[in-house]
């Protein structure tokens, strides 16, 4: 028996689209090439694993990801309805307890009965059956080598690095401190530094031994994400004006020059995370620059930071505004590979691309995401052509901007309202698809 669509990839993007088309009473096969062909960073086979931090960004609705995670619960978004419900205490951030929800995701797919699963790794792109890319920023050689041959373009890329991870009991209780800029103040375990500390701290990161690129001309990083060790080449004092930065915890000691704040990663919380401290140093390194903290003297790792090389397309050069490729017909790309950079952007980007493809499926008439809105926002970003094309996370700066020698600051109060309005426009449209008769 045949299948309707075909999803490739099992992340978070690729786990949207499929639970979302079985929502919509497609069959779906699912292809994910794990655990044959495991990624460098990966540690297991399920779906929708989190390979990063275990935030998925603000939930305020003036937060441009807060407000796209309030679109996508619009939508019915099977990753956010999930994600809400392994969320852990983090202040102002979404965090989640990630093997919680990892298995929840897997869980919701293998009970699914109208998604099969394939564990296999997709080396040729078959348009003869309607197909959903989301093979992540880890996509494989073979079909990066496929793409790139189909597509007749280079795939672009960009270095990314992970932070590490610490066992809660390594953690020096002395030289570390409870407080939270947003929230209880046990959200974040503080790991404070004095003012000769933390520049030691520095200087040691700035000359420290890392895992790097074979040539200086790839060395690309995504701006977003960069790994502390290039935030402090770029002075002194940059770090402890962004990741390190002690502004806001009211209970830090009166010598508090800097911090690095951790922040639980399961529900039992056993294991903490470094915030904002991805790295690319090498793993003695890590040991040793690290160690330097007070609080980290004697940390036991449950994971080392490490640097990965994330693969996108170029998006407005190959993709229709509904993610389906020009040059194939009823293939669509979704999630990071589209050219969006986080957790809760690649899930935006594998459910419009599901609706989409249930859309023409069904032959009802195509979901139209607003720029009034921030899931239209990424939608235009990825598919308009622009000059210099790079990964973006959600974010205001995306609204076009107006004519006129002065721009004025964006009301993210009023555009969220306008921007939530929308949305449920779109999800009525959807909602009423399940009462139409729908074609065979």
């Amino acid at each position: 028996m045949g299948v309707d669509i075909r999803v490739v990839g099992g992340g978070l993007a690729g786990s949207e689209s499929a639970l979302t088309l079985a929502r919509l009473g497609l069959s779906v096969e699912l292809w994910e090439m794990r655990p044959s062909h495991q990624t460098d960073i990966h540690e297991t086979d399920r779906f929708g694993e989190l390979v990063c931090s275990n935030s998925l960004g603000s939930n305020a609705l003036r937060d441009a990801r807060g407000l796209l995670k309030a679109e996508l619960r619009l939508l019915g978004s099977a990753i956010v309805r999930r994600a809400d419900v392994c969320r852990l205490p983090a202040g102002k951030a979404f965090a989640v307890d990630k093997g919680q929800f990892s298995a929840l995701v897997t869980q919701s797919i293998q009970s699914n009965p109208l998604i099969s699963i394939r564990r296999e790794e997709y080396r040729r792109l078959d348009s003869s059956v309607p197909t959903i890319l989301a093979t992540g920023p880890l996509t494989s050689p073979d079909f990066l080598r496929e793409l790139r041959e189909c597509l007749g373009c280079e795939n672009l890329f960009f270095y990314d690095a992970v932070a590490p991870s610490i066992w809660t009991h390594s953690v020096d209780r002395n030289s570390s401190f409870l407080s939270s800029r947003g929230g209880d103040a046990a959200d974040y375990l503080n790991c404070s530094l004095t003012r000769e500390e933390y520049y030691a701290f520095v200087h040691a990161l700035q000359s420290a031994r890392r895992h790097l690129p074979e040539t200086p001309d790839e060395q690309k990083y995504f701006e977003g994400c960069l790994p502390v060790e290039e935030i402090a080449r770029r002075g002194d004092d940059a770090l402890r004006f962004g990741p390190m930065r002690p502004v806001g915890l009211r209970e830090r000691p009166e010598n508090c020059f800097a911090v690095i704040q951790l922040r639980k990663e399961n529900r039992e919380g056993t294991v903490l995370g470094l915030v904002g401290f991805q790295t690319s140093l090498a793993i003695a390194e890590q040991q040793r620059v690290l160690g330097m903290i007070p609080a980290l003297r004697n940390a036991e790792y449950v994971r080392y930071g490490l640097i990965h090389r994330n693969t996108f397309l170029r998006g407005p050069s190959v993709l229709s505004q509904d993610l389906e490729l020009q040059a194939f017909p009823r293939v669509w790309a979704a999630g990071q590979l589209c050219g969006v950079d986080g957790y809760i952007e690649s899930t935006a980007m594998g459910l419009v691309a599901a609706l989409n493809a249930a859309a023409l499926l069904r032959s009802f008439p195509r979901p139209v995401f607003s720029v009034k809105t921030m899931t239209g926002l990424l939608v235009d970003y990825v598919t308009r052509d622009r000059e210099d094309f790079q990964p973006t996370n959600a974010n205001y700066g995306l609204l076009p901007l107006e004519p006129g020698p002065k721009q004025k600051a964006v009301d993210r109060e009023a555009f969220a309202v306008v921007a939530l309005q929308h949305m449920q426009k779109v999800a009525d449209e959807v909602g009423a698809w399940t009462t139409q008769k729908t074609n065979p």
